[in-house]
C-alpha cells in the first residue's frame, strides 16, 4: 500500500532521457580531459621511450623556467589584447553602429564582405594575409605606389601582422553580435536623448554601452577564448617566427609535442593555456554579475 518508492522512481524516469548525453560527455569530453591531465604529469614522448613515468610537477617547473615559454605567454597576451579585446571588439561595435544608420544596399555589401572573411577557412585566410603582408605583397605595392617606405612586415612586426590578420578574419562575429544587441535598444530612448541635446558620443557612452553591456561581456569572453586557440592563421603566416617573435602558446605546444616529441610537457603547457582561458572567463562572468 505504501507509495514511498514512487518519488525515486519518478526522479529516475526523468533522468533516463539525459543518460545517453551524460554517457557521451563522459566518454568524449570528460574522459579525454582527464587523460590529458594525467599526461601533463608524465614524461611521455613520441619517440625514443619505451614507457612513460610519473614526474609530478616537473613539467610545470620546466615551463616556468623556459624563456621560450615565457615569451610565448607574453605574445599570447599581446595577440589576445590587440586582436580580440581591442581589434575585433571595437571594430565590430563600430561597424554595427555605422551599419545601423546606413542604407540597405550599403549594409548588405558591407556585411557580405565582412562575413566572407569570417567564413573563410583559417588556412585560406592565412595565405591571403601572408600575400598581403609579405615583402612583395599587396601592402608594400600600395605603399610603394604612394611613395611611402616599405618593409618586410612579417619580419619587422610579425605579432602585429598576425594580430591584424585575426582582426580581419574575426570581426564579423562581433559585428553580428552587436548588430543584434543594438536592434534591441528601443528607438524611443535614442530619440529622447537626441531631443535632450545629447551628441553621438554621449549617447554611445551613457545609453548604448550600458544597455548592451551583457552582449559586450559575452562577445569579449567568446572572442578571447577563440583567439587564445588560434593556430592555423599564425602557422601559415609566420610559423611563429622570426626568432619566436610571433610564437603564441598554441604554436609553442605544437613545437614541443610534434617537433621535440615531448607530449607530456606539451600537455602541461596546454593545461596552463586552459587556466589562462578560465581566468579570462571568470573575470568576464564576474563583471557580468556585478552589472546585472
Amino acid at each position: 500500500m505504501s507509495s514511498a518508492p514512487a518519488g525515486p522512481r519518478r526522479s529516475l524516469a526523468r533522468a533516463l532521457p539525459a543518460a545517453p548525453g551524460v554517457v557521451l560527455l563522459v566518454l568524449f569530453l570528460a574522459g579525454p580531459i582527464g587523460y590529458c591531465v594525467y599526461l601533463a604529469f608524465t614524461d611521455l614522448q613520441l619517440t625514443g621511450q619505451a614507457e612513460s613515468s610519473f614526474v609530478g610537477l616537473a613539467n610545470f617547473r620546466e615551463a616556468f623556467g623556459d624563456e621560450d615559454f615565457l615569451n610565448a605567454v607574453w605574445l599570447t597576451l599581446v595577440f589576445t589584447v590587440v586582436s580580440s579585446l581591442l581589434g575585433q571588439n571595437t571594430l565590430g561595435l563600430t561597424l554595427a553602429s555605422l551599419m545601423r544608420r546606413a542604407s540597405r544596399p550599403v549594409r548588405t555589401l558591407t556585411g557580405g564582405i565582412v562575413v566572407v572573411a569570417w567564413v573563410l577557412p583559417e588556412v585560406v585566410a592565412g595565405f591571403l594575409l601572408y600575400a598581403f603582408f609579405r615583402r612583395e605583397g599587396t601592402l608594400n605595392a600600395v605603399l610603394d605606389w604612394l611613395q611611402l617606405p616599405v618593409q618586410n612586415w612579417l619580419f619587422t612586426l610579425p605579432i602585429l601582422a598576425v594580430s591584424f590578420a585575426n582582426v580581419w578574419r574575426g570581426t564579423a562575429f562581433s559585428m553580428l553580435v552587436y548588430s543584434a544587441a543594438l536592434n534591441e535598444i528601443p528607438q524611443e530612448v535614442t530619440e529622447a536623448a537626441e531631443v535632450d541635446g545629447a551628441g553621438g558620443w554621449r549617447r554611445m557612452w551613457h545609453i548604448t554601452l550600458p544597455m548592451i553591456r551583457r552582449s559586450i561581456g559575452t562577445n569579449l569572453m567568446l572572442n578571447t577564448l577563440q583567439t587564445l586557440s588560434v593556430f592555423g592563421l599564425i602557422w601559415v603566416m609566420t610559423r611563429g617566427g622570426p626568432g619566436g617573435r610571433s610564437q603564441t602558446l598554441p604554436l609553442y605546444m605544437y613545437e614541443q609535442a610534434f617537433q621535440n616529441h615531448m607530449i607530456g610537457y606539451a600537455t602541461a603547457v596546454a593545461l596552463l593555456l586552459l587556466v589562462v582561458g578560465s581566468l579570462f572567463s571568470l573575470v568576464y562572468m564576474r563583471l557580468l554579475r556585478m552589472e546585472a
